[in-house]
């Protein structure tokens, strides 16, 4: 999705070396106080010095172009706002103390909606910012007008490919849990650092995954640093991706870290519906994902209707009730009337710990060798106490899986049972809910 452009205020000439240092918690170079440097360029040199600490490496253009096979399209990994990104290799023959890594290479695009401001922007923050949930950036180049950005490679792709695009597996409901609370737990790190950051532009696509599916936030092209004194807000051009940013932002430009509280709840709604947060292609009533699903959210009859079908059922209702009404309240049209992001994560941790097993289809996990023995033991077992447990006519409204053990226990029950459903072959439904779960 496209963004406003800012005007390039600085510029960035040569090469530079960066003088490895001990790390410092808070943010010793402040982005607003080198942008609005306006009157003078900024030589390699300066930046260097700004980043002392921050440990990056210092690539030329050559060297990128030899970890990325010179930006070959078997590289390529896939292109947004900034320009495109490629995968690359680098190690100690690229660049003197470089472990060996594959790295995403990211390479602005001259002509692209992005430009020196945005890059200088990711510099500064990530080169000074460290935390397991924001990506980590291992270099930058700045050789004539090239401007390059080198991170750690994230081999699970962005959320939203996941939630998404087609050929890829749909995420569990677990799985769902734990990539939000990485992502909360990231911005919590920003907006609660010495020198508060605010990220402008969360999105599924920004919320990288690794092989684990541990969250890293990606692309701080459009952070802003938070108001100081007794300022409440910042104000700012308006900027960021259509369906994501909070509506008194659009209104008026004025900018906090309740923001992010708002697009961090449309990502919610993403990770619950399977829903873009704007899609041009849905009836124009469900093209805003917001406005169509946020009226739903506190009606328990209504939020099954409009959880994500690729689920099949494979969530904890109770569970998902609990994060529809969180997400309404981040999405709340007053700004001092979304919870803090600190507070998102505890009430996340909360539902992810929520002991209730999942709606829809009973899946029993074993091997391939074992399955249909353990399946069948453990029908018989759960039946057996089930009979003991309850009247014969209670069976018949029990929902229990479809499997042969289970019909021939029935039928054989039924043999000479004078209800309606004797004789007949098939007395079972395809499903249970938890409300009706055996043992």
């Amino acid at each position: 999705m496209a963004k406003f452009r800012l005007k390039s205020l600085i510029g960035c000439y040569g090469r530079a070396h960066v003088r490895p240092q001990p790390r410092s918690k808070s943010l010793k170079t402040s982005f607003s106080n080198l942008s609005n440097n306006s009157g003078s360029l900024l030589s390699p040199e300066d930046l260097s010095i700004s980043l002392v600490g921050s440990n990056l490496f210092v690539f030329s253009l050559a060297e990128l172009k030899i970890a990325t096979n010179n930006f070959s399209k078997n590289h390529f990994l896939g292109e947004g706002g900034f320009g495109p990104v490629y995968k690359g290799f680098v190690d100690e023959k690229i660049k003197h103390g470089l472990k060996p890594q594959y790295v995403a290479v990211k390479l602005l695009d001259q002509d692209g909606a992005q430009g020196h401001k945005e890059w200088l922007a990711e510099v500064v923050f990530l080169g000074q910012l460290r935390h397991e949930n924001l990506v980590k950036l291992i270099g930058y180049c700045c050789e004539n007008e090239h401007r390059l950005l080198v991170y750690e490679f994230m081999p699970r792709g962005s959320l939203e490919n996941h939630l998404f695009k087609r050929f890829y597996a749909s995420l569990s409901w677990s799985t769902r849990l734990k990539i939000a609370i990485g992502a909360a737990k990231g911005l919590v790190f920003l907006h609660e650092a010495e020198k508060q950051v605010i990220y402008r532009d969360f999105k599924a696509s920004n919320i990288l995954l690794d092989s684990e599916f541990e969250v890293k936030l990606s692309d701080f092209g459009l952070a802003k640093d938070g108001p100081e004194g007794d300022d409440t807000h910042v104000s700012t051009r308006i900027l960021g991706t259509h369906g994501y940013a909070a509506p008194e932002y659009i209104m008026t430009g004025h900018l906090t870290s309740r923001s992010d509280v708002f697009s961090f709840g449309v990502v919610l709604l993403e990770l619950l519906t399977g829903r873009k947060a704007f899609d041009k292609i849905r009836p124009l009533r469900e093209q805003n994902l917001v406005e169509w699903a946020r009226p739903q959210l506190t009606d328990a009859r209504k939020l099954d209707r409009i959880m994500d079908p690729s689920l099949d059922g494979q969530y904890s209702f109770e569970g998902a009730r609990k994060v529809a009404q969180l997400a309404y309240h981040c999405l709340s049209k007053k700004p001092k009337s979304r919870p803090e992001m600190r507070d998102v994560v505890k009430a996340l941790e909360i539902v992810q710990n929520i002991d209730e097993k999942p709606n829809g289809l009973f899946v029993f996990e074993a091997s391939a060798e074992t399955e249909e023995d353990e399946n069948a033991k453990e029908v018989d077992r759960k039946l057996k106490e089930k009979l003991e447990k309850h009247h014969h006519v209670h069976l018949h409204k029990l929902r229990l899986p479809r499997t042969s053990s289970a019909q021939s226990i029935i039928h054989n029950l039924h043999k000479n049972c004078q209800c309606k459903y004797r004789g007949k072959g098939r007395v079972l439904l395809s499903s249970y809910s938890s409300r009706h779960s055996l043992g």
